[in-house]
């Protein structure tokens, strides 16, 4: 009798296990999910050599790269290449902006690879001529059922939990700019956007997509204003810690930040000075 009970309770235990990984694996499917890591990209396996950052060299004006780090692999993602080329270019457009800045290339997916760490990257400087390199990753996730209604990304800092409900959209795009030479990360700056579910279920399939394209766009706004002011206390960051970060100002930046000019409009106001006193003195001078 005790030995019926013993196999009776195991067979209702081995039920309940099968029932619940069932039940989460329809629960995982119904969830859409597409994301691209920095972390396993630039650090794809643990038993690999601690990469130990030093000491950049930035020489100004800056040749910069931007690129999106490959994707999972899994998951019908709206983010298609074309999509990631304009996102990458809202991103440009704000470095362009600014004199430390000379070049910016747009560097299609195809040519990093998936987990190629920086090696990868180091290809990349070479083939390019690129100093410093943007990486934006992404995830987002679409639920579509009751469960695992939340979002966890981890980035190169730490982790970002994003709570959801059925039919909500939660995106995040996260640029991380590193020094390739040194391997030092310089700043970072995310965008996280949600899109709260409205779609039924006569329309869930077309709306689920357009609440993804519009996530990630409005994601990417988010991120582009982040990274504004980023770049501003980066320069602080830079001027505070002269021991952290090497800069060296070509003339060539010197021209384009206004040096040059600067310098000239100070030589004619000393020289118009210096031309009326002399003039005054003259005058005071008796005849």
């Amino acid at each position: 009798m005790q030995i019926r009970k013993q196999w009776r309770f195991l067979f209702l235990a081995m039920a309940a296990v099968c029932m619940t990984l069932a039940f989460v694996g329809c629960a995982t499917n119904a969830n859409r999910h597409n994301a691209a890591s920095v972390v396993d990209f630039l650090y794809p396996d643990s038993k690999s050599p601690v990469v130990t950052p030093g000491i950049p060299l930035l020489t100004l004006p800056l040749r910069v790269g931007i690129a999106f780090v490959p994707g999972s692999g899994y998951g019908n993602s709206s983010l298609t290449e074309k999509k990631k080329m304009d996102l990458m270019k809202l991103v440009a457009d704000h470095f362009k902006k600014y004199p430390y800045v000379k070049d910016i290339e747009l560097i299609p997916t195809a040519y990093l690879r998936n987990k190629g760490g920086f090696s990868n990257l180091d290809q990349i400087r070479t083939m390019y001529g690129v100093d410093v390199i943007a990486l934006v990753s992404y995830d987002q996730v679409q639920f579509t059922d009751e469960d695992f209604l939340s979002l966890t990304y981890w980035t190169i800092v730490g982790a970002y939990v994003i709570p959801g409900e059925k039919n909500d959209t939660n995106t995040m795009l996260d640029t991380v700019v590193f020094d390739i030479k040194s391997r030092k990360m310089l700043f970072r700056a995310p965008g996280v956007h949600q899109i709260k579910g409205r779609a039924t279920p006569a329309n869930l399939s077309e709306q689920l997509r357009l609440d993804s394209e519009t996530s990630y766009g409005e994601a990417a706004k988010l991120m582009v204003e982040n990274l504004d002011e980023q770049l501003a206390l980066f320069k602080d960051k830079v001027k505070e810690r002269p021991a952290e970060y090497k800069v060296v100002r070509t003339p060539e930046y010197q021209s384009r930040s206004g040096g040059g000019s600067l310098d000239i409009t100070w030589l004619a106001l000393i020289l118009a000075l210096g031309g009326a006193s002399l003039w005054l003195k003259r005058r005071a001078l008796p005849q």
